[in-house]
């Protein structure tokens, strides 16, 4: 749209230069003076019909400003030469003031330019000039001689004096006016009259002898008024202005308001216009003037180009920019070197394109490699077989992993630990991941690996860390999951992070949140999953607090036809299950004492294992085992959420971690029944809560179940995958 706006006005520019005026074509020139655009002498000629563009061409030819200077020059620059009218004043033997004009003129919209000159010719006398505008200006100087002066064409204050001009910008009249010095001696014989004008600089050179006389009987001189469009800058009217054609520029005027334009170098004519008269290209190859001549010595070698030219050489020859001239080329030692040299550099591109696309060859190969020696064509294979439900599950290249962390940058390391180091991802489309690189190493576990990932990436759980993805093209390999933003449950428990206190009703909900993804995983997944790695830093919580299970790094997968495994004893101490790491056999009775000893941190806000505590106590279950042996239960429950509502609750939480954790793994409850427990606790408070608020509602609700019980039992079963207890209210109570 701008650029259509630039060209419409300059469209209307060329037909306001180019209408006709009372069936004439618009007037050009006026004697010997030259009428460009903006200026003009008749209504549409001239800009916006601004008057400060409006000239008179008398009857005798002559091109007036303002009816008052005649206009010798119009220059593009910004610049208008008029004539100026001299003051004067002239005096009789007497000294008797017999004749005198003194010079007012009005600039309208143009100011006088700083490149003129204010003139006094006459013995002891004085001359002053004042200039009107916002901010008022006067100058003048002083002449004085005894006897007609010897020296010509000095104004040095001896017959005649000048000051130079320093014009406000906002001038927009002047007044000369010379005057005689009182009390002096007689001049009159040799200087009857004194003087005062403005002119160009350099313009009047002073004569003694004719010019104290009578002036040479001149009555005007040459003044340089400045001149621009509007009254707005460059900057201010941008592409509004008249100056957006094609070849020409605008530039801020001397004036201190408005703008003028220029034809860009290489380019000459009418600035103001866009047609055949605006700027053309100056073919320097051609053209007769001193200042756009080429300077090729040979002008047959000068090839003009729009806004410039080049001299051009012909084959087996050079430019010498020095003196502009073709000479015939040297092959001597320098071109040999030149040739040497360009030889050398073009064999060490080529060497190093080869060494580098030979290391690209051998990345590329170990990065397959490693792709291979970690499953990836197993997990392909059961990727590409049918039944799969993994089509959420991507395969990251080594490239999106760099990218993602930033090289590894240790910034973005979010925990380190026995399963691998974990960092910040931020994928092209900018969502924010988990990146963790395993400490897998033994290739004989490579395709239980491979089953592990893709079982997990098939659970969708609310409170699992979602597996998104993994990359096989690394040493170890990559596994990708959702980003979960509030830590880790330690770091709220144990102060290593500054968040919301966790309340009891947090607590209870979070260890039923762990207590089900357990339950389903031991119960509910498509194969068994045993964590066997479960404590509060592998627990997550999200901005809702809500619990997420995650780094199934040490997780087995139990066949349907086992219930334990023979393994290699792994976990973290102080979770570890004691029969597990006496036997080395994996059920999943070892996620419920690990459990139990969540549930402990949950209540007393301690850690697992504390070397602070008595030697018979740093095992936060010898600690809390002792302490209900003993009756003082709540001297190791955290104080912070005790209170009189929550004391039975927190007893029989107590109660269930102390199953939990009980020596013999079949002496403990599975997880299926420890998640029910705990559920139940938690609906018989939320109902407790209702009956305080609304006992009237209560009481019936009470009495329809009573109603329709008719001496049943109620039973309850739990919903692991949906996270709640399912009561059949229809048994009655």
């Amino acid at each position: 749209m701008k650029v259509r706006g630039v060209f419409l006005v300059a469209i209307f520019f060329y037909l306001a230069y180019t209408q006709l005026v009372n069936g004439q074509p618009c007037q050009t020139s006026c004697g010997n003076v030259t009428i460009e655009y903006p200026f003009g002498t008749s209504p549409g000629c001239y800009y916006a019909d601004d008057p400060s563009f409006h000239l008179i061409c008398n009857d005798n030819k002559t091109l007036l400003f303002d009816n008052n200077m005649e206009v010798i020059n119009i220059s593009h620059s910004g610049e208008l030469h008029v004539m100026n009218n001299i003051s004067y004043a002239c005096y009789s033997n007497q000294r008797i003031l017999s004749d005198y004009h003194y010079s007012t003129y009005t600039l309208r919209n143009l100011s006088l330019s700083g490149k003129n000159t204010f003139t006094l010719v006459g013995c002891n006398a004085f001359a002053y000039l004042s200039i009107f505008g916002r901010q008022n200006y006067s100058t003048g100087c002083m002449s004085a001689c005894d006897a007609p002066p010897a020296a010509n064409g000095d104004c040095n204050g001896a017959g005649c004096c000048r000051t130079d001009l320093s014009v406000p910008l906002d001038s927009y009249s002047f007044r000369t006016g010379p005057s005689r010095l009182e009390n002096t001696i007689s001049v009159s014989d040799f200087n009857p009259c004194t003087y005062a004008f403005v002119s160009k600089i350099d313009f009047f050179h002073f004569n003694a002898s004719e010019d104290l006389k009578n002036l040479r009987n001149v009555t005007e001189f040459p003044l340089v008024l400045d001149w621009s469009i509007g009254n707005q800058t460059c900057d201010q009217i941008g592409n509004a202005s008249i100056c957006g054609m094609k070849n020409n520029t605008c530039f801020d005027s001397n004036r201190g308001t408005g703008y003028n334009c220029k034809c860009l170098e290489g380019f000459e004519g009418n600035p103001y216009l866009s047609n055949e008269y605006g700027c053309q290209d100056i073919n320097e190859c051609t053209t007769n003037s001193t200042i756009h001549k080429h300077n090729c010595s040979d002008p047959s070698t000068c090839r003009n180009t729009v806004g410039g030219f080049y001299c051009k050489c012909q084959s087996g020859y050079r430019l010498d920019t020095t003196t502009m001239s073709c000479k015939r080329r040297d092959f001597g030692w320098a071109t040999i070197l030149l040739g040497t040299t360009i030889g050398f550099l073009s064999f060490l591109l080529v060497f190093s394109c080869v060494q580098q696309n030979m290391k690209h060859r051998k990345d590329s190969e170990l990065r397959q490699k490693f792709f291979v020696q970690n499953g990836g064509g197993l997990l392909i294979q059961r990727l590409s077989g049918g039944g799969t439900s993994n089509a959420n599950l991507k395969i990251f290249t080594e490239e999106d992993m760099k990218t993602a962390t930033n090289g590894y940058e240790e910034s973005r390391i979010l925990g380190q630990g026995g399963q691998g180091t974990v960092y910040k991802g931020i994928l092209p489309d900018n969502s924010v991941v988990a990146i963790k690189k395993s400490r897998l190493g033994d290739s004989s576990q490579v395709e239980q690996f491979i089953n592990e990932v893709l079982v997990l990436s098939q659970i969708n759980h609310r409170n699992v860390v979602k597996l998104l993805g993994c990359c096989l093209e690394t040493e170890v390999p990559l596994l990708v999951y959702e980003f979960i933003n509030r830590g880790t449950l330690f770091d709220h428990l144990h102060g290593s992070l500054f968040g919301p206190f966790l309340t009891w009703e947090h607590r209870l909900r979070i260890a039923v949140e762990i207590a089900g993804t357990l339950a389903y995983l031991h119960s509910s997944a498509s194969i068994p999953i045993i964590h066997r790695d479960v404590k509060t830093a592998n627990i997550l919580l999200d901005e809702n607090l809500t619990a997420k299970v995650a780094d199934f790094g040490a997780s087995r997968l139990i066949p349907m036809d086992k219930e334990q495994l023979t393994t290699m004893v792994q976990g973290t101490l102080g979770y570890l299950d004691p029969e597990y790491y006496n036997t080395g056999l994996l059920n999943e009775k070892s996620d419920v004492y690990s459990f139990g000893v969540v549930l402990m941190e949950l209540l007393s806000g301690q850690k697992a294992l504390c070397f602070e505590r008595p030697h018979q106590s740093k095992h936060l279950v010898s600690y809390f085992a002792s302490a209900i042996k003993e009756n003082r239960l709540y001297e190791v429950i955290d104080g912070k959420m005790l209170t009189e509502d929550n004391q039975r609750e927190i007893k029989e939480v107590a109660r269930i971690a102390i199953e939990c954790t009980k020596l013999m793994g079949e002496e403990r409850p599975k997880m299926k029944e420890v998640a029910a427990e705990l559920e139940g606790l938690r609906v018989t408070k939320a109902k407790h809560k209702w009956s305080d608020q609304y006992p009237e509602e209560t009481e019936h609700l009470v009495g329809v179940q009573i109603m329709s019980a008719q001496g049943d039992k109620s039973t309850t079963g739990y919903d692991s995958i949906n996270n709640i207890a399912r009561l059949h209210i229809e048994a009655g109570r």
